[in-house]
């Protein structure tokens, strides 16, 4: 899935690392590799002061989601070669520089399934889980999404491999000044389907998110398992595709700044950054609900146990750090904590908040059968190309 391109860079962690502390052979250590922008800089010094003694940080920003689930994939092929550099070191030439494994990773919900299906990732211990301050305080979909078992499907009988710190959801945006024309401002799924808007609609390219859409229109769950169980669904889609100038993951948001569409349909970690510089969008959460994301805190397969990484997940779900990851970041936390009104400008202090009341209506985009995902991708491909 290709999720978010990340338009507002934050100081501190839009270095190519944030190193907090000084050397010391007997320090403490923790290295991460995370998300740029999904942290903010400030909030890793606040642990460093957390902690006593102070601990050798280092946070390795990334651009994209699906790099570090690519360095993942790295660590692993970089294991499997081990034994063929052991014989190897001695000869000249043949030796590379490798990567060090990091004692934890960001990654999105999406990537979860495979990442364990792979062994990309180990999960956290009982015993460590337990030990988590904060692990109780989270809504019970947040555990019952990080609980799965070796298969990387839900499970409440599964392992906790990974740790949610920050969420988001799928919005509409759209441009206020043409809808005002229109005489009327979008405010569900259903609104897209609506006269006027004609090629006139950015999507994006991703099958479970339109297909998902339409099945939430048709009071249907995004996770359906068998579409053709669904009344009318290609129908409702081929009609929506009328109303689709393109598709896109990547320039959906250009587009609508430009004038080139009036209303897109996109990811709240694409779209808050730029609500500021563009007065004329304005955005909404589908009030029948939407598809919802998470960053995840995972430990990789070669990464060495260790407390302090487990410091790091509890500090994050601390409330008042969680209020400055969403508020700094523009996403919402696990950790539901009292935001004041004067500590986020509008409208994203009200989408925010609107979030949290629509969570209930909303949902995962869950692991589906090879089957069921080849059913979602071929209907989307025909619709496309119709």
């Amino acid at each position: 899935m290709d999720r978010r391109s990340f338009l507002l860079s934050v100081s501190g962690l839009a270095l190519s690392q944030l190193l907090v502390g000084c050397e010391n052979k007997n320090q403490t250590k923790l290295s991460v590799q995370l998300l740029k922008n999904s942290i903010p800089a400030q909030v890793v010094d606040q642990f460093s002061q957390f902690l006593q003694p102070k601990p050798k940080l280092k946070f390795s920003p990334v651009e994209q989601i699906q790099n570090l689930y690519q360095q993942l994939q790295h660590w692993q092929e970089q294991a499997k070669t081990n034994d063929k550099q052991n014989w190897t070191r001695w000869i000249p030439f043949i030796n590379s520089q490798t990567t060090d494994v990091v004692d934890l990773v960001s990654l999105g919900d999406y990537w979860l399934k495979s990442a364990i299906e792979q062994k990309l990732i180990q999960p956290l211990e009982a015993a460590e889980v337990q030990q988590l301050k904060s692990w109780s305080n989270l809504d019970e979909r947040w555990r019952q999404l990080v609980t799965r078992n070796e298969q990387g499907n839900l499970d409440p009988q599964g392992k906790v491999w990974a740790a949610p710190y920050r969420w988001g959801s799928t919005v509409i945006v759209y441009d206020r000044q043409k809808f005002q024309e229109l005489g009327w401002q979008p405010q569900d799924w259903s609104d897209l389907w609506r006269d006027g808007l004609r090629s006139q609609i950015s999507l994006l390219d991703n099958p479970r998110e339109v297909i998902g859409l339409a099945l939430k229109k048709l009071g249907q769950s995004y996770n359906t398992e068998n579409l053709d169980t669904v009344p009318n669904l290609e129908k409702e889609l081929q009609t929506l595709n009328q109303q689709v100038k393109f598709y896109s993951s990547n320039n959906y948001l250009e587009a609508l700044i430009t004038g080139d569409t009036w209303l897109a349909v996109g990811w709240s970690s694409d779209v808050l950054p730029i609500l500021s510089r563009y007065p004329q969008l304005n955005v909404v959460i589908p009030k029948s609900g939407t598809a919802i994301w998470a960053d995840l805190w995972v430990r990789p397969t070669k990464a060495s146990k260790n407390d302090i990484s487990s410091k790091w997940i509890d500090f994050c779900w601390q409330q008042e750090i969680a209020k400055q990851i969403t508020t700094k970041t523009k996403t919402n936390s696990p950790i539901i904590s009292d935001i004041k009104i004067t500590d986020i400008a509008e409208p994203i202090q009200s989408l925010l908040q609107t979030n949290q009341q629509i969570f209930p209506k909303s949902e995962f985009l869950l692991p589906l059968s090879a089957s069921t995902t080849k059913q979602y991708e071929s209907l989307f491909t025909k619709i496309k190309t119709s």
